[in-house]
């Protein structure tokens, strides 16, 4: 840590010798008595010696105010990886005067909020059963599917500045396409911020911007989160537009997931009964996949998440008050413009002939077709280890269904392992558009955001910057490419 400020705005010296210290990235807070409750325990008793300090991360800080004659601090202490607990400290300001006092508490929190906006307001929707916490909320338990894309669909959007989705993804997947079909569609999703703390089973939105699947960190990843645009995509499927934040599969994924609904009793087992069915089946998904291609090397790839991740470490700087170069972004990532109604489609819909410049290619075997716009699509499992929150580009992920058992088995495993980028069996890239036709199969499974959607042809495009979230950090929290600190640019 940095050395300590010695004017009244850095410290705050009150009775019985207790001193509220701000330093370079945490409070330090001396206080004899605390300390002594904040002793190692071991079967109810204290054991060693009381600590001199006690150290609170602007992170955990939630709030501070000053009344007419004492100061109060709200914060959070991690009891365990799982669990939090809210914390509150209330000092006398003695012979501090009320208004050296107020400076620093200013100070306090402009170091503990940072970027994040204060004291958002906040509209929740809940699916029940779930839980939420530490905001004052306008709060909707939600009693059928469809709800939360009515509710957002009419949504008051100067009345609050975020929707926080307690459920799974499923309802986020609501809340996006709520805004999508209004007629302020891009002023709306632009406008109103949509955070997550997951009550679900994947919760992939919130191990993406929180950097957990649990509630309670989420939940403090949205109270401290920052306000972040990240790029959605428009799915057509026969005259149907819609907007999906996750991704798009078929093939072993899709059938684990939407197939294996009658085995939910199972939890999260069900996923590897299903993909080692599939596997020792040897089944196959024949196809055409159009695609428009930006990047189909993984050096590339690498080299691209190196300079997206530079640029965003840059702005996070320059935002933070330090000197720093802008990024410049190809034609490619220019963000949408704000305005009204969804961004027309560039490549038309999946009833147009498919443009003379994309790539077309035949699958007979097809074992798995995977579309991501985030990087986990469940806890432990990072598909998309080079996707990027607004670069403008989906990443794909394609391998073949007649790849002997045993490597098809540790190919699904290096997932959790970290190694399924570099997996020769995997084709990787980048790209701002495709489209996929199945072909003979009379019915099967397709996955957009987790939700079930006619077997039939779909064309899928990019919007970069489309939409507004709460990040933790203004990236996604998860591990790039391996190596990709390495790359050349």
């Amino acid at each position: 840590m940095a050395e300590l400020e010695t004017s009244p705005e850095y410290i705050l010296t009150l009775k019985k010798g207790v001193t509220l210290a701000l330093e370079s990235d945490a409070l330090v807070v001396k206080d004899r008595d605390l300390a002594k409750r904040n002793r190692t325990r071991f079967c109810g008793v204290s054991i060693g010696k009381a600590p001199a300090k006690i150290t609170l991360p602007y992170y955990n800080i939630l709030w501070a105010s000053v009344g007419s004659d004492e100061i109060v601090l709200d914060y959070v202490t991690d009891t365990s990886k799982k669990h939090l607990n809210c914390e509150k400290l209330q000092y006398s300001l003695g012979e501090v005067p009320v208004a050296t006092a107020q400076v620093w508490t200013e100070t306090l929190l402009n170091r503990a909020y940072g970027q994040a906006q204060r004291q958002r307001r906040a509209k929740v929707l809940i699916n029940p059963p779930c839980w939420t916490w530490g905001m004052t909320l306008d709060v909707v338990k939600t009693t059928h599917q469809g709800q939360g894309i009515e509710i957002c669909e009419t949504l008051d959007i100067d009345a609050y500045d975020i929707v926080v989705v307690c459920s799974g993804d499923g309802l986020a997947y609501e809340v996006f396409n709520g805004l999508g079909k209004r007629a302020d569609a891009r002023s709306a999703l632009q406008k109103t911020a949509v955070a997550h703390i997951p009550c679900g089973s994947g919760n992939a939105l919130s191990c993406n911007l929180n950097g957990s699947h649990l509630p309670g960190p989420s939940a403090l990843a949205v109270v401290k989160g920052i306000r972040t645009s990240v790029d959605l995509m428009s799915l057509t499927q026969g005259s149907q537009r819609m907007l999906s934040f996750l991704s798009q599969s078929v093939g072993i994924i899709a059938e684990c997931d939407l197939g294996t609904e009658h085995m939910r009793w199972l939890g999260a087992k069900r996923f590897d009964v299903g993909v080692a069915q599939r596997i020792l089946s040897k089944k196959v998904y024949p196809c055409d996949i159009a695609i428009k291609v930006e990047l189909e090397n993984k050096d590339q790839i690498k080299a691209h998440y190196k300079r997206i991740r530079n640029g965003e470490e840059s702005s996070q700087k320059k935002d933070s008050g330090e000197s720093t170069a802008e990024t410049s972004l190809p034609a490619s990532e220019s963000k949408t413009d704000a305005g009204e109604g969804l961004p027309p489609l560039r490549f038309g819909t999946v009833n147009d002939k498919i443009p003379e410049d994309w790539q077309t290619i035949s699958y007979d075997k097809l074992g798995n077709f995977y579309c991501g716009n985030m990087a986990w699509m469940a806890p432990n499992a990072n598909f998309f280890n080079a996707a990027c929150m607004n670069d403008g580009l989906m990443d794909v992920v394609v391998n073949d269904g007649d790849i002997p058992a045993l490597k098809y088995v540790d190919l699904m495993t290096s997932v959790e392992t970290g190694k399924f980028f570099d997996n020769s069996l995997v084709s990787y890239r980048k790209v701002v558009a495709y489209r996929f036709t199945p072909r003979d199969q009379a019915d099967g499974y397709i996955s957009i955001d987790g939700e079930r959607v006619p077997f039939e042809p779909f064309q899928v495009e990019v919007h970069s910057g489309l939409g507004t979230v709460i990040s933790k950090g203004g990236r996604y929290e998860a591990n790039g490419p391996p190596n990709w600190e390495k790359s050349a640019i």
